[in-house]
């Protein structure tokens, strides 16, 4: 483990009392989180176990892989995924920064010869983030939040991009009912500091709603 993944990353924002909401607010996110993550482990469970066969059949590696993110106030933690690339991806990854068709200090291309061809699928459908329902249950993240993160694409935000870090990541947040990887990464930050001003109960049902309706064949998941 680096430096950088054994300590936090320091967030200073200004005025950050704006950003905050009730405890009534914080105690029902809770709720729906450990609530319809457990039903969601319990629901979706023989999928996962099939999942965890055909990645194995399909590849060389674990059927599952976490990376170091970002969380809530620059701390890092262990981001559970259904591997959908190759084991050397991260190895391979500076080969291949010279067709990055991202913005910002992201990495992504439609054609990434490092996706596996079981891999093509779980992320079609983006049944690669079910394990992050674990996530939520140990409180990492929460069912609805901007998507995390990996801390060298942190250090490059700017420090209004930062704010993103006052709230815990989530499973879904508005980038990913409104376009994913069809929208640059100045936009992502814009729609995930927007979220953070508008969050509310209702507004968390309503986008875990809209995630259920994109969540199988998302045109724009790569």
């Amino acid at each position: 483990m680096t430096e950088l993944q054994s300590r936090s990353i320091e967030v200073t924002v200004e005025n950050v009392e704006k950003y905050e909401k009730s405890a009534a607010y914080y105690f029902i996110k809770r709720c729906i989180d450990l609530i319809l993550s457990f039903m969601g482990i319990i629901v979706f469970s023989p999928m996962m176990l099939m999942v965890s066969i055909a990645i194995k059949l399909d590849s060389k590696g674990p059927a599952i892989f976490f990376q170091m993110r970002v969380g809530k106030n620059g701390k890092l933690f262990k981001m559970y995924k259904f591997r959908s690339m190759v084991d050397d991806a991260e190895e391979l990854l500076d080969k291949l920064q010279s067709k990055n068709e991202m913005t910002g200090p992201m990495f992504k291309i439609k054609k990434d010869p490092r996706i596996t061809r079981v891999g093509k699928f779980i992320r079609k459908t983006s049944i690669d983030e079910l394990p992050q329902l674990f996530n939520v249950i140990k409180g990492d993240m929460s069912l609805v939040g901007p998507r995390p993160n990996l801390p060298h694409e942190v250090e490059k935000f700017t420090e209004y991009q930062k704010k993103k870090l006052l709230v815990k990541p989530g499973l879904t947040c508005y980038w990913q009912v409104m376009g994913r990887s069809s929208i640059d990464f100045d936009d992502w930050m814009r729609l995930d500091l927007e979220y953070i001003k508008d969050r509310s109960t209702m507004l968390d049902i309503k986008l875990i709603f809209r995630t259920l309706g994109v969540f199988f064949g998302d045109k724009n998941a790569s």
